[in-house]
């Protein structure tokens, strides 16, 4: 039986995902899931996590490759953001 993070580990290695993409995939919460991120970048066993910035549609502004999931552009203000994938590359 593999844990939470273990799954989630092998969700991001096979493809770039969003934290709302992987907790539909799990039935988990948004916010677990990004908890779950931080730790798994923290950690040497999953490999490296490769963060695609999130960016607003309306205007085009790329934020900080983080692991957070903005609400509001700063930009434009907008909230039509596209969340930020992530991807996990085995060492």
């Amino acid at each position: 039986m593999k844990t939470r993070r273990a799954k989630i580990a092998e969700i991001i290695a096979a493809m770039p995902s969003t934290p709302s993409e992987i907790a539909r995939t799990l039935d988990l919460s948004v916010k677990v899931v990004i908890e779950d991120l931080k730790h798994i970048s923290r950690s040497k066993k999953y490999g490296k996590l490769v963060v695609q910035p999130a960016r607003c549609l309306k205007c085009g502004y790329t934020f900080k490759a983080e692991i957070k999931v903005p609400k509001k552009c700063p930009s434009c203000r907008s909230t039509w953001i596209e969340e930020p994938r992530f991807l996990l590359i085995p060492l």
